[in-house]
């Protein structure tokens, strides 16, 4: 599933920009990293992180998950800069 996901994001790094660095950690499942124009599996410090399950994950990057709402309800952590994870939804626009 992360792997998938993988490939999207960095599709999606082709024909937009990310600034900042944003780490997905699913926990045992694995981390996706934004950083430097690229995604990754390759765990490192980033200026943000959402801590959530890979099914929520899937939520959040298809629109069914409203992030504010996640966290509020504790389905996503966020540690770090939280300015950075902002900048997603550029990165998702159609």
């Amino acid at each position: 599933m992360l792997a998938e996901i993988l490939a999207k994001l960095q599709e999606g790094l082709q024909t937009r920009t990310f600034e900042g660095s944003l780490k997905f950690d699913c926990g045992d499942e694995g981390v996706i990293v934004l950083a430097d124009g690229n995604a990754t599996d390759q765990d490192q410090d980033t200026d943000c992180t959402l801590a959530l399950t890979a099914d929520n994950l899937v939520k959040l990057l298809k629109g069914q998950l409203n992030p504010m709402t996640a966290v509020m309800m504790g389905k996503i952590k966020v540690s770090g800069n939280p300015a950075v994870a902002m900048k997603l939804a550029d990165l998702l626009k159609a």
